[in-house]
């Protein structure tokens, strides 16, 4: 089975050396030169140009048009999924690690982020904009109705599979990209972010990194967790 997994960055940095990893530039429409052997995320299907707005999803959305390896993923340039994480790059998942688990699991996804005290929803709105949250809800609502009792779960549990980052089949991960970009642009065309910093304009890569639960809640898929490791 041929393996794509894309390691999203906006510059240039230590990268992997396994040939299944595959560093993929974001916002590469943005005036910016590519390095030498970085996919850009701005050639054929794209939204490159979103990237201030969207993060890593350019990347996510470049992959689901463009890429069609049998299993596909995506990592960041300073956290991979990972199976010995102190190892740091040497400890990545192996082509032979990744089809094992998705043998035994429809997903490989990092370990959860535990808040504790307290859950996603009051995370989120202490740290971001409540609007676009609210608004979230009020979409997937609209156009999954039956996927608003998960969302709900989701929001008031106290932990998250987070960063964007998965490791699945090919018609497994179109399809949540599929669902996800159609409740993204959505609100997007609901919210007005024009005043909002450059940090907080970001806020569809934030909104994102609490969809993919409740699609796995809803499905569901069975997942395998493992180690984020840090660079």
């Amino acid at each position: 089975m041929k393996i794509q997994i894309y390691v999203a960055t906006h510059k240039q940095y230590q990268m992997p050396a396994t040939k299944i990893y595959q560093p993929i530039f974001v916002g590469a429409d943005l005036n910016r030169r590519v390095p030498i052997n970085y996919q850009s995320d701005s050639t054929g299907d794209n939204i490159s140009s979103k990237n201030p707005n969207f993060n890593e999803l350019t990347a996510l959305y470049w992959i689901w048009k463009n890429c069609h390896a049998d299993i596909k993923g995506v990592d960041q340039y300073r956290r991979y999924l990972s199976s010995q994480p102190h190892k740091k790059l040497l400890g990545l998942l192996s082509a032979s690690e990744i089809e094992t688990l998705l043998l035994q699991h429809d997903v490989i996804v990092p370990k959860k982020r535990r808040y504790y005290i307290e859950t996603n929803y009051s995370h989120y709105v202490h740290a971001h904009h409540q609007a676009p949250l609210d608004m979230m809800r009020r979409v997937v609502e609209e156009k999954y109705p039956a996927y608003e009792k998960d969302f709900d779960t989701v929001m008031y549990r106290t932990s998250a599979h987070m960063f964007n980052m998965m490791i699945i089949r090919d018609n497994q991960f179109n399809a949540y990209a599929e669902w996800l970009f159609s409740i993204l642009f959505e609100i997007e065309q609901r919210i007005d972010i024009s005043n909002y910093d450059s940090r907080e304009a970001r806020v569809f890569g934030y909104l994102s990194d609490l969809l993919l639960d409740v699609w796995l809640e809803h499905i569901p898929l069975t997942f395998a967790e493992v180690p984020v490791m840090y660079l």
